[in-house]
């Protein structure tokens, strides 16, 4: 059973650059066909799509958020990484990582996994 775990500092200063991490386990980032994403909830509003990185590596971007964000991976650790830079408290969410059978996951299938989120506040 595939099981994604976020990681990375709760709270980054305005300007600055978030950094979160996603564990793997259960299963490899490289298997066929899984695309690997972030997603993020800030407070009272929807969830937000951020990017992905493909089983074969290619990246995905929000038009909205393609300026500021790097989505890389680590095969060795079977990890993923987000890098959003330039944060502003408009960026304060919860960060959640997904894998799903899109570069933008649908909830309602059933290869939707989402790690538990992490909570990112940007103060200063």
């Amino acid at each position: 059973q595939v099981q994604l775990q976020e990681s990375g500092p709760g709270l980054v200063k305005p300007s600055q650059t978030l950094s979160l991490t996603c564990t793997v386990s259960g299963g490899s980032i490289t298997t066929n066909y899984y695309y690997w994403s972030w997603i993020r909830q800030p407070p009272g509003k929807g969830l937000e799509w951020m990017g992905a990185i493909a089983y074969s590596g290619s990246t995905y971007y929000s038009p909205s958020l393609r300026s500021r964000t790097s989505i890389s991976r680590d095969t060795s650790k079977n990890q993923f990484t987000l890098q959003l830079s330039s944060v502003t408290p408009e960026d304060t969410a919860v960060y959640y990582c997904v894998r799903g059978r899109q570069p933008q996951p649908y909830s309602g299938s059933d290869s939707y996994v989402r790690g538990q989120g992490t909570q990112v506040t940007v103060s200063s």
